[in-house]
């Protein structure tokens, strides 16, 4: 391993690298860079995720909508039937059976890591029989009646259809994303950066995020300098056999010829070629790249272009030669006649290329050719002296879209002088589609350029320690007395296994041990535990609690307190509503400073400012005052670890018990209406509240998100509700609206008339009395616990007669429930009547867990009260999950 200060970092002379010792020593003094800190120190913002379509892309999953596949009938696992995929999650893929057309019911999910699924044709290779599944009388009776033979029905839906690829469904690259495809040693062809029909094949060294390290077939580690950084995207990156496919020249790039011999190059290209042939990439690599169209230029035309060579300086250029439609070459205009001609080839989407006059439209400034010899540079003289013509608007893309990018607005960057290092950057100006970015903890003279709003060299913020590669941070004064930063844990960035430390790019970012003598300790705080096992209560997600991580900290409070409450904040239900609720948590005898919190839900962003503690010794007055306003544990998140069984005992609770808890301490603690407080204070009685009718709103997403919201969440009983005016929120007015009576109504996972008759049942007769003028509402009772095998037991030493019904206790993982265990534990509860459907849609364990309120009403065709009824017995065996068997 290298020396810290032996570093060596490469600089690009006209496409090539030169190796560069460089001092380290003084970053070890360096603290880690948060990024949160440092937007927070300058008072600027990121660049939204949503303007680098390049990373977007990237993330989506190999399998596309639409692809279809061969998957084996449960209940003959001999026998298969061609599905469709209908969306995506990670390795998790929606499918629906040939035959069910826009039939959505029938749709299930399964993952492609344990599932027996095969590319359409695999059944006829190996004399497996295709066919219905024999128990699906609804699908067998719809194919003949529409179509008459289920096999002339096959054919038909076939023609034409685009199968999923062998090698994601089985083999090392099974259920992997289309970025996890391009393997270390992985063989592609690349293009001459000077010569656009001339190729060589070139191998992956690394893959950062789809971000590539190349190396030219025949070079060594000795060549290091010449390796070539690309995103997998571009347009330059073939698949091998590519270039003989289309009458291409293989033959080694022009600039690196002499470096080998004939019969060495030729050897590499052999044993590249193989290599390739028997590992091939995937098409599906190559199946986002943009298609080149043809240009319109014409030789002689002139033009402004971003300099390749000066990268803050836009030059008149001029069309020296067209190769064929899609590509043609630029020249950099010089006058001086000794002159060597600098070119580069370009095609009608590369970028930098402007129509003439752009830069006076944007107010940018435009270079004189060198040898120009007027004082001030104008293009009617110019081209006019020239005899030349400007290149029409109509050759160049739309040169005013911005995407969203604005002054100030923070990225990461990759360094023009050094494509190994990735920097942190801010955009100093947007003129159209350009942007001026400046590098921090880059030399001056070298920090500042000029890039593309589509390049493929800029990230958002959080991309280089979400790939775990080095980012290379401003580069900050030490002074005598150090007051070294402590790292405060980011739970959703997690970083990639470790790999083998490479020599480039210099990296500023070390991470420093909390020294608690040099920080004020009143202003820093321990760890804050998530104690998953608690009660979440009726606004947080259960589900996405369970990912969270076990511990926040330790480091300065306001850093700490923040990040727990953004991780609360994107585990609820409806992220805007728990921003409100902490947006109205106050304390006199707190010191707070003001800390602003974003939210995002349904596409829209809600802003608010939180008041957060700065104090040590106020945090767990602090974390217990934000677990009472959510309405969850007062343990769920605090100072203190909760091993095994929570001294508040929140494990025996159910949601309606805590909402109904959390209500009556809220009235108790109020004067009746219209008497006066000790402090004099006239409280006016509660203004009676409407009732209003729940509405249910299905989330129809296509992207890689699954809807884990538990079934009868208050969340999905109320309309969207925004954050009050004062909160920047970026949709309408807010609605002043509370869930009191909205989640008790919601989670008490009954119609009121069904609670009535379950009264009745139950022989509870008396408590129902005296609580029915309150108004408030029973869980149902299931008869699990009266079922004749008693398989599905309630915990012992509960009173399955009392107020609420009892736990669940599974012996065995609901994840593993086969389709007739699900129709067991449905025929065991109050609505056995509905079991049939689970048994004609197969649901089994892991589709029974994704089911979810709106779900069952569309999919299964219930009305609310049933749907309701049904979706208490699912989150009866969802809690019995995550007691025990999530941990």
């Amino acid at each position: 391993m290298q020396s810290p200060s032996a570093v060596k970092s490469r600089f690009p002379t006209n496409g090539r690298e030169e190796e560069v010792n460089t001092d380290a020593d003084s970053m070890g003094e360096e603290a880690e860079f948060n990024w949160e800190e440092y937007m927070e120190e300058t008072g600027t913002g990121a660049a939204p995720h949503t303007t680098f379509r390049h990373v977007e892309i990237s993330l989506q999953s190999s399998f596309q909508p639409g692809m279809k596949l061969e998957v084996a009938n449960k209940s003959s696992p001999d026998s298969y039937w061609v599905a469709t995929i209908i969306t995506t999650c990670g390795q998790l893929l929606l499918l629906r059976f040939s035959g069910y057309g826009d039939d959505r019911r029938a749709d299930f999910w399964c993952d492609v890591m344990t599932a027996d699924l095969h590319p359409v044709g695999w059944c006829t290779q190996n004399n497996k029989t295709l066919m219905p599944p024999e128990d699906n009388v609804y699908l067998r009776k719809a194919i003949k009646e529409k179509h008459g033979d289920w096999t002339d029905f096959l054919v038909q839906d076939l023609t034409g259809s685009r199968t999923a690829p062998a090698n994601l469904l089985e083999g090392p690259l099974r259920g992997k994303n289309t970025v996890d495809l391009i393997v270390d040693g992985s063989v592609l062809e690349l293009q001459d950066p000077s010569d656009p029909f001339l190729y060589w094949p070139a191998r992956v060294i690394r893959n950062v995020g789809g971000r590539l390290r190349l190396r030219y077939a025949g070079l060594s580690d000795d060549h290091q300098a010449h390796d070539t950084w690309l995103f997998y995207l571009d347009v330059r990156l073939r698949p091998v056999g590519w270039a003989v496919e289309n009458q291409l020249t293989l033959a080694p790039p022009t600039a690196l010829r002499t470096l080998k011999s004939a019969p060495a190059w030729q050897e590499a290209l052999d044993d590249a070629q193989d290599d390739g042939r028997k590992n091939p990439l995937p098409l599906e690599v190559f199946k986002d790249q943009e298609d080149l169209p043809k240009h319109s230029f014409k030789t002689g035309m002139k033009l402004e272009m971003v300099s390749p060579w000066e990268g803050l300086q836009i030059c008149p250029v001029s069309i020296s030669k067209v190769y064929d439609d899609v590509f043609f070459q630029v020249t950099l205009d010089d006058l001086s006649g000794d002159a060597h001609p600098r070119s580069v080839v370009c095609h009608a989407h590369s970028r930098g290329i402007l129509p003439v006059q752009w830069c006076l439209k944007n107010g940018a400034a435009l270079e004189r050719p060198h040898g120009y010899g007027g004082q001030d540079f104008d293009w009617a003289d110019y081209l006019k002296q020239s005899g030349a013509e400007a290149a029409p608007d109509t050759c160049f893309p739309d040169t005013w879209q911005n995407r969203g990018f604005a002054k100030d607005m923070w990225l990461e960057a990759v360094n023009p002088h050094r494509p190994a290092e990735v920097c942190v950057a801010q955009i100093t100006q947007v003129r159209g589609r350009l942007l001026w970015l400046r590098l921090e903890g880059v030399a001056k003279q070298l920090s500042e350029f000029i890039v593309d709003v589509k390049s493929a060299d800029i990230f958002p913020v959080g991309w280089c320690e979400a790939n775990g590669y080095p980012l290379t941070s401003p580069v900050k004064a030490v002074s005598g007395q150090k007051q070294k930063k402590i790292a405060v844990v980011q739970p959703e960035k997690q970083l990639a296994p470790s790999q083998p430390v490479e020599s480039t790019p210099i990296s500023h970012c070390q991470p420093v041990a909390m020294d608690s003598g040099s920080v004020n300790g009143r202003y820093c705080c321990s760890k804050i535990f998530v104690n998953h096992r608690c009660f979440s209560g009726p606004y947080l997600n259960k589900g996405r609690i369970a990912e969270l991580p076990q511990a926040v900290g330790p480091g300065k409070c306001t850093l700490v307190l923040k990040e727990l409450l953004s991780m609360l904040i994107n585990a609820a239900y409806k992220p805007g509503r728990v921003l409100k609720e902490l947006q109205e948590l106050q304390d006199q005898s707190w010191d707070c400073q003001e800390e602003t919190l974003k939210a995002k839900y349904k596409g829209k962003t809600y802003r608010s400012t939180i008041r957060i503690i700065r104090l040590a010794e106020q945090i767990p007055d602090f974390c217990r005052k934000v677990c009472v306003k959510l309405q969850c544990c007062p343990n769920l998140f605090s100072p203190a670890l909760v091993a095994d069984k929570c001294p508040e005992n929140c494990s025996l609770q159910t949601k309606t018990k805590y909402t109904c808890y959390y209500v009556k301490k809220r009235r108790l603690s109020k004067p009746a209406g219209g008497e006066e407080t000790t402090a004099g204070d006239v409280v006016k009685p509660a203004r009676k509240r409407k009732k209003r009718k729940a509405i249910f709103v299905q989330k129809k997403r296509r992207s890689s998100a699954v809807d884990y919201t538990p079934a009868g969440s208050p969340q999905d009983s109320e309309e969207e509700e925004l954050l009050p005016s004062g909160s920047e929120g970026t949709s309408s007015e807010p609605r002043d609206d509370h869930t009191d009576a909205s989640s008790v109504e919601a989670t008490s996972s009954r119609p009121r008339r069904a609670a009535a008759r379950h009264r009745t049942f139950s022989g509870g007769v008396a408590t129902g009395a005296q609580e029915a003028p309150q108004g408030r509402r029973r869980s149902t009772r299931s008869l699990s616990a009266h079922s004749q095998n008693n398989k599905y037991q309630t915990a012992k030493g509960q009173d399955t007669q009392g107020e609420e019904e009892g736990q669940l206790v599974l012996d065995r993982n609901p994840l593993e429930w086969t389709v007739e265990e699900v129709v067991q534990f449905i025929s065991s509860t109050d609505c056995a009547p509905l079991a049939s459907i689970f048994q004609e849609q197969d649901i089994d364990g892991q589709a029974l867990l994704l089911l979810t309120l709106p779900t069952v009403q569309e999919c299964m065709d219930l009305k609310l009260g049933p749907a309701i009824k049904l979706c208490h017995q699912i989150e009866r065996v969802k809690v019995a999950f995550y007691k025990q068997y999530a941990n």
